[in-house]
């Protein structure tokens, strides 16, 4: 090694590391993806803790026993969970028939207007029963594989909201937790990290919250001046998606003209993709610089990057853990850089008394 230059072994030394590095996040990966059924629910849980720490503590600064006030804050997320989705499942079932109506005449309007071209469409809408037909056995298979799939889902809720309460009821005793586990020597760096990185996961979830409602209320808003059926519901679609970045505004939006297309009509549409298109722009260019940035500062090109690795691996529940996981590796990484940074300076006079 010494035959080599010294920016060659540098360069050398820097691959090993980095070789290093992505040997073990790739087998904690895997590890992660092979256990998921238990790392799922513990993830989920300390995201539900993030967003509902400042409640809990608001209940124990009001002399509410903690346990009582972690089940408190339990009940109250299910409470607004379960009517969510009740209201998001009710305006969809009502709406449902039209939707496809509505698709189905634009479809017939397309072959009115282009002719051959169209009537493709149009036959293919008439023949989609025999279709169906022909693959029964394959959607039987799938929806046998589907409720096994919502059956594992349940229960990783279940256990995710249980963690949420542990965790809640225990969060003082985490920090002697974490300075136990810490090597000797490194309890105070272990702790700074993992302070920096629950705060940037705390700020992602209260900044995604904020967010995620004024845009259900800008959009409810609209579809009831618009007179779209069910624009409460689909408000709350919108606020449920805005946990997802990009994919969940893109799905809600979409839901909301589809319904505004089926019972109001072409025009009324139009508005209601005026009004869901005003609002992402509202989001993207002034609260998420306003409200984001105080908390967490990630370019979109890193989010955008984060969402592709975390579909990669987990497909929707990759999308919706990696922005957050994303958001704590970058708090990891400022703490180790502010306390370099901090550490370099008195390293400099000690370095240069020595050389004297």
């Amino acid at each position: 090694m010494q035959l080599l230059p010294g920016p060659v072994r540098r360069l050398a030394a820097w691959c090993a590391v980095i070789l290093l590095a992505c040997g073990v996040a790739y087998v904690a990966i895997r590890l992660c993806v092979e256990l998921r059924t238990a790392v799922t629910p513990a993830l989920l849980a300390l995201l539900g803790t993030a967003l509902l720490r400042p409640l809990h503590r608001r209940l124990v600064k009001a002399h509410v026993q903690r346990s009582l006030a972690a089940g408190l804050t339990c009940v109250a997320v299910v409470a607004v969970v379960g009517g969510a989705m009740y209201i998001v499942v009710s305006a969809l079932i009502e709406t449902g028939d039209q939707i496809v109506a509505s698709v189905r005449d634009a479809a017939r309007g397309i072959a009115d207007h282009f002719g051959a071209a169209g009537t493709s469409l149009d036959d293919l809408a008439s023949n989609a029963r025999d279709l169906l037909g022909k693959f029964g056995g394959t959607a039987a298979s799938g929806v046998v594989t589907g409720l096994s799939v919502v059956g594992e889902m349940l229960a990783m809720a279940v256990l995710a909201l249980l963690l949420v309460f542990f965790f809640l009821r225990d969060s003082d005793r985490a920090v002697g937790t974490v300075r136990a586990l810490a090597p000797r020597g490194a309890a105070d760096t272990v702790e700074a990290m993992g302070r920096r990185a629950f705060g940037a996961v705390e700020g992602f979830m209260r900044g995604t919250t904020l967010i995620a409602l004024i845009d259900a209320l800008c959009i409810t808003v609209g579809l009831l001046i618009l007179r779209v059926p069910g624009a409460v519901g689909l408000g709350a679609l919108v606020f449920v998606g805005a946990y997802i970045p990009y994919l969940g505004a893109f799905i809600s939006g979409t839901v909301a003209v589809l319904v505004a297309l089926a019972d109001r009509g072409f025009v009324i549409a139009l508005w209601a993709l005026g009004v869901v298109l005003a609002v992402q722009v509202l989001e993207g260019h002034v609260l998420q610089p306003m409200i984001q940035s105080r908390t967490v500062q990630m370019h979109p090109a890193v989010v955008l990057l984060a969402l592709t690795a975390g579909a990669s691996v987990a497909g929707i529940l990759g999308m919706l853990l990696a922005v957050p996981l994303t958001a704590a590796a970058f708090g990891i990484v400022h703490e180790l850089q502010k306390r370099y940074a901090a550490a370099e300076p008195s390293a400099g006079p000690s370095s240069g008394a020595a050389d004297s």
